[in-house]
């Protein structure tokens, strides 16, 4: 007589194997996944489209080489916070400059809160990509970088070319200054942003092509002077501009005659030639 029970005791083992072997399958490869994930040294983030306008086109993954930062917040035009790895830091955009919003010692540029709010609409909330050129920082701690939305738009670019920004170039920080001078071209082409008739009718001037606002240093964008004016040991006056090969190792010693130099011209102007190096 056949027992009943024999085929059940067969089935039932073997329907479990079937949902193990199912089951190692699905970690093994969401194990290859996490892997491949940490390997790239970038956080594990669903790609997706944000907002609206320029930022409807915002996807992951990052530019290879970049550093993954979440962005707390927009400080104004062309500064930002941003948070890898726990730690927070402000990133000041290279290779640009907006008008000034922040600066108690000065008047709210034109264009300047707009530059604000449309930095703010770029980036804020989201995962960028970081992008180092020469300089590590600027003279306040900032981290100078490039910043990627994703592989083909940097926040840096899209403020220059909507007119929200100006092409400005401070050495030895100048991969992209080509594409940012194009960009600022165009946009003053068609009169976009701050090249439009909104600052045309303000009384705020509209500064250059190219080079920093009116009234503020080389180098740092602010009233605060970087260029050094040192006198070698063959009493000569030479001046140094950051990323230059002796700049960090010259300290100015203003009782000897030495000084700061807001622009380079105003050195020259001055008599100090600049350092071959």
């Amino acid at each position: 007589m056949t027992n009943p029970r024999r085929g059940g005791s067969r089935t039932a083992p073997t329907a479990v194997a079937f949902a193990i072997t199912l089951a190692l399958l699905i970690a093994t490869l969401a194990f290859a996944a996490c892997r491949e994930d940490g390997e790239s040294g970038r956080p594990s983030v669903t790609p997706a489209v944000v907002g609206t306008g320029p930022t409807a086109t915002v996807r992951f993954p990052l530019p290879a080489g970049t550093t993954p930062a979440t962005v707390v917040r927009a400080i104004d035009g062309d500064t930002i916070e941003v948070r890898v790895e726990g730690i927070e830091y402000t990133v000041r955009y290279i290779g640009i400059d907006t008008p000034e919003t922040v600066d108690p010692r000065r008047p709210v540029g034109c264009f300047g809160e707009e530059a604000s709010a449309y930095n703010k609409q770029l980036v804020e909330g989201l995962i960028v990509g970081l992008e180092k050129d020469v300089s590590e920082t600027d003279q306040y701690g900032r981290l100078l970088r490039y910043v990627w939305l994703n592989q083909d738009t940097m926040v840096n670019v899209v403020l220059v070319r909507d007119g929200y920004a100006q092409s400005s170039a401070y050495p030895p920080d100048v991969r992209y200054q080509e594409l940012f001078d194009q960009m600022e071209a165009e946009a003053r082409t068609v009169g976009r942003g701050l090249w439009g008739p909104v600052c045309a009718e303000s009384p705020t001037p509209v500064p250059e092509a190219g080079t920093p606002a009116a009234g503020l240093c080389e180098y740092s964008s602010t009233e605060d002077p970087l260029i050094k004016g040192n006198i070698s040991s063959d009493g000569e006056n030479i001046y140094h501009v950051p990323g230059g090969e002796f700049y960090d190792a010259t300290v100015i010693d203003e009782t000897a005659g030495e000084r700061w130099f807001c622009t380079e011209t105003e050195a020259l102007a001055a008599g100090w030639r600049a350092s071959l190096r």
